[in-house]
């Protein structure tokens, strides 16, 4: 259920991604062919994904539900407890307004550079605030347990950050030499394009 959210979400964004990719690339570009600077590709694409992941969370976050009603919930843990431990909404609405913040956090701590987990906490906390009240104005709900739990969310990708960096400043110097996440990212570019391809029925068979 929640990927298939996720999907809907990017068929319905397709075009904007295509025509930020392009602009980006183009951008970047000339800007590493002018200023001399050293090319990564996996940090490049990383930043990338990191954009439109955090436009499509938003498209997601505000995209107006027929049959949605409006309402203001501030007591805490109301909806949460509302839905039965295993049940198709609870995986939807409460795992899965953890899961969307975990990039969230993960790119929070990734972009800061901190060993603090009040940035995260801190953005986390105030961007679904925002989302939660533009939501009342479009015909949505304001939740606090989704603040709560889009909270979490962020903070797991942080921890998920300062884990990754623990393990990478440990791992032997060829583990941690960029050519080897160049490649490992040209692979997944590739799985994506192919991935992309059969979607659109031209004849790559996964």
């Amino acid at each position: 259920m929640i990927l298939d959210t996720i999907k809907t979400t990017v068929n319905a964004n397709w075009p904007v991604i295509v025509i930020f990719l392009v602009t980006m690339i183009s951008l970047r570009f000339f800007y590493f062919r002018s200023n001399r600077e050293k090319y990564t590709l996996y940090k490049e694409v990383f930043s990338i994904f990191a954009v439109i992941y955090i436009f499509l969370l938003f498209q997601l976050l505000t995209k107006v539900e027929l049959n949605h009603g409006s309402g203001f919930n501030i007591i805490p843990f109301t909806e949460i407890l509302r839905y039965h431990f295993g049940s198709k909404m609870f995986y939807y609405n409460v795992i899965g307004n953890i899961i969307i913040f975990i990039p969230f956090g993960y790119f929070i701590a990734d972009y800061i550079k901190s060993k603090n987990i009040f940035p995260a906490l801190f953005i986390s906390g105030i961007v679904s605030t925002t989302v939660e009240f533009v939501q009342l104005n479009i015909g949505r709900a304001f939740d606090i347990d989704d603040i709560i739990l889009n909270i979490c969310g962020g903070i797991v990708g942080y921890l998920i950050y300062v884990a990754w960096q623990a393990v990478k400043n440990h791992l032997p110097k060829f583990f941690q030499r960029d050519w080897l996440y160049n490649f490992i990212c040209l692979i997944i570019i590739g799985l994506i394009i192919l991935y992309i391809l059969k979607s659109f029925g031209i004849g790559v068979n996964l």
